[in-house]
């Protein structure tokens, strides 16, 4: 098969897009097929203006020049060839190639519902109400639709306007082999860069400053904990760089409880955090999968997170839930919520175990090569349906 995928422009530095999109194309091409990939350049980007300005000369790049260049190169390719957008917010790009085979991966919602005001946290100013508009009309023009979830499959369809041809649900595969690691393996891989694992181990947290990760909402739980329990573990916050609000909630917990901000890890690292840690605490308000519940499973940690969808469909029976932050005063919440962390730290060894057992048996749906099969499955049938 020859497959065309569209993917994000290298100059919008996103993280998770472009390795979602190097997944499929290296797990295609070791599938036989050929892969080109199709992106917009940086030309007007690149010119030397005021930083406030370069988004809109992208936005040039993106949706006059690239899809001027498509019509260009479409001429000389085959009714045979079969397009793959990376990410439903390629929307604007669907249009170019609706009337031939296609397949539009899709993860999560959470910008367009938000300029839509279904997250009162996540204000969106006009011009992104127009944008998320804009992306809505180019997807709806798609036929056939892979969702990471249930739930994002749910909310698709809810957003768009006639019956898809396919819609299909594939769960995300891991893209590194998370296992259990052992102690000496996880202070051989934080020594390289200086860091000792907490005699009595450490609460986690894995993610990015996204306000749907809720990182605000892990440090207030994390300060009820340590305010309620004796000798409070520390709590290690693995991603992006403290804000000054973070910052300074760190700093409440100070003498009591011990926070520290861990970025630049290795994935290696990452699965190390996740093998050594009691608990991952992940009350992410949304999510369009929640990687790290799947990643903390698969190595032997047990997960606390939100109560919601899709966070209950990647963590299944294995995980632990709480309510979702409230808007407004969370101070009870964070009581709740660090209790019950107290509660999940005092298990027997043996339910202990038992849980990891689930978590182990509920990762297995979560396997590289099995969703890349699935993937390449999906193609060849929406690539007949278009011959029909």
């Amino acid at each position: 098969m020859y497959i065309v995928q569209f993917t994000h422009p290298n100059f919008l530095y996103s993280q998770s897009m472009p390795r979602f999109a190097e997944m499929i194309v290296d797990g295609m091409r070791k599938r036989g097929h050929h892969v080109d990939i199709w992106t917009a350049r940086p030309f007007f980007y690149n010119f030397p203006v005021p930083t406030r300005f370069k988004k809109w000369l992208g936005y040039i790049d993106q949706f006059i020049i690239f899809p001027i260049n498509v019509l260009w190169r479409l001429r000389k390719l085959s009714s045979n060839v079969f397009f793959v957008f990376s990410d439903q917010a390629l929307g604007p790009w669907v249009p170019l190639v609706a009337n031939r085979p296609h397949a539009i991966h899709v993860h999560d919602f959470m910008a367009l519902r938000s300029a839509l005001g279904d997250f009162p946290q996540n204000p969106t100013s006009w011009t992104g109400r127009r944008y998320q508009a804009f992306i809505r009309r180019g997807f709806n023009k798609g036929s056939c639709f892979l969702s990471v979830s249930e739930n994002t499959r749910k909310e698709l369809h809810h957003f768009l306007v006639n019956e898809p041809m396919l819609s299909k649900v594939i769960y995300n595969g891991l893209n590194f082999p998370f296992r259990p690691m052992s102690l000496i393996e996880c202070e051989a891989s934080f020594s390289t860069i200086g860091l000792a694992v907490p005699p009595s181990s450490f609460l986690l947290h894995v993610g990015g400053n996204q306000w749907y990760k809720n990182r605000e909402g892990v440090l207030a739980i994390y300060e009820a904990y340590a305010l309620q329990t004796k000798d409070p573990l520390p709590l290690w916050m693995v991603g992006a760089p403290p804000t000054l609000v973070m910052a300074d909630s760190a700093r409440r917990v100070a003498g009591k409880g011990d926070v520290k901000f861990l970025t630049g890890f290795s994935d290696e690292q990452v699965c190390a955090a996740y093998s050594c840690a009691r608990l991952l605490i992940f009350p992410s308000l949304a999510e369009g999968f929640g990687w790290p519940i799947a990643e903390a499973m698969a190595s032997g940690c047990l997960v606390l997170t939100t109560g919601e969808a899709p966070m209950t469909e990647v963590g299944g029976a294995a995980s632990f839930y709480v309510p979702s932050k409230p808007v407004g005063d969370s101070g009870s919440w964070a009581v709740e919520v660090g209790s019950y962390v107290s509660e999940i730290l005092n298990l027997m060894p043996d339910q202990v175990s038992n849980r990891k057992k689930l978590g182990y048996l509920q990762v297995k749906q979560f396997d590289a090569d099995k969703t890349l099969d699935a993937y390449d499955r999906i193609y060849h049938r929406a690539l007949a349906k278009y011959k029909l």
